[in-house]
């Protein structure tokens, strides 16, 4: 692997599959209470601008159970937060951790640190990409079906941050990936380039019908992410029908299950009775993100 997880196409297929498997030996040791002090004696940073609940209790309980210290930086509490540059903050801080999670609004400002740092630096969320979410998501898919190729993937919402890294992800993991976004909502440009190499593999439309038929995944997430809280009304009446009901529901596979990065608004982009027919896979998902995010500290901080 590079020294960093910035967005889902740092990885080659390779690479992805390695952090899976780990991730899934790393689940087992953890449920039959095998140690894996893997990283003791390391320190993570964890930089927040960004509120968290999943992110942050992952990644700390994750690196407690490697034998690793994490820490806990906001925003309002390090000089980043009153004007010092990035460049100056991460190598400060690459003096004293050995490595740094960052949850934050700009790609730039986690490009930008992982540039001036001399210690791994991982995406915890940007407002352009959500990697450690999707490792956590494909480690649910693999283990709802089994295998990636024939998977029939269906993003439904926002062509946003869920959006540009469960395309890349999706694609590298060998499953058939329709994405349905309302007109001008669609992924980033960049993202849609790299979806083209994949040919019929990939279908954006308008369409949640065309592309619910036949889905073996169904995943949504809410019509608007933090920062976005001006443009709800507006979300709101540009983003109505595209909802994972039980009608969406009847289009796909009868086995089809059902993902959300959470949290959730029900009664908008999903229906109650949906998310509570699909618990089980939604609640894996999100306890999948501290044992694929655990698989990252592994790859990037053991050496």
């Amino acid at each position: 692997m590079q020294k960093d997880l910035l967005k889902m196409s740092d990885l080659n297929k390779d690479e992805l599959f390695s952090i899976l498997d780990l991730a899934a030996q790393l689940k087992y040791e953890n449920k039959n209470g095998i140690p894996h002090k893997r990283l003791a004696g390391k320190t993570l940073g964890m930089i927040f601008q960004k509120s968290s609940t999943r992110t942050r209790v992952s990644f700390e309980v994750g690196m407690y159970q490697l034998g690793g210290q994490p820490l806990f930086l906001s925003s309002r509490d390090l000089q980043i937060g009153r004007g010092e540059p990035i460049e100056d903050t991460a190598r400060v801080l690459s003096r004293y951790l050995d490595g740094i999670m960052i949850r934050t609004y700009a790609q730039k400002e986690v490009e930008d640190l992982a540039k001036y740092a001399s210690i791994p630096i991982i995406n915890g969320l940007t407002d352009y990409a959500h990697p450690c979410q999707v490792l956590a998501d494909l480690l649910t898919i693999r283990e709802y079906k089994g295998k990636f190729d024939g998977v029939k993937f269906t993003y439904i919402g926002d062509g946003n941050n869920m959006a540009n890294s469960l395309i890349v992800g999706g694609l590298l993991a060998g499953m058939d990936v329709a994405i349905a976004t309302p007109a001008g909502y669609e992924p980033a440009a960049d993202v849609l380039e790299f979806a083209k190499a994949y040919g019929s593999k990939f279908t954006l439309t308008t369409d949640i019908n065309e592309a619910a038929k036949d889905a073996d995944v169904l995943y949504t997430d809410v019509w608007a992410s933090m920062g976005m809280e001006d443009e709800i009304q507006k979300r709101q009446a540009d983003f109505k029908g595209f909802c994972i009901d039980s009608r969406l529901m009847s289009l796909a596979k009868p086995d089809a299950m059902v993902q959300h990065c959470l949290p959730a608004h029900r009664g908008e982009e999903i229906m109650a009775d949906v998310l509570e027919a699909h618990a089980n896979e939604l609640f894996d998902e999100a306890e999948n993100r501290l044992h694929a995010q655990k698989a990252v500290l592994v790859k990037l901080m053991e050496k």
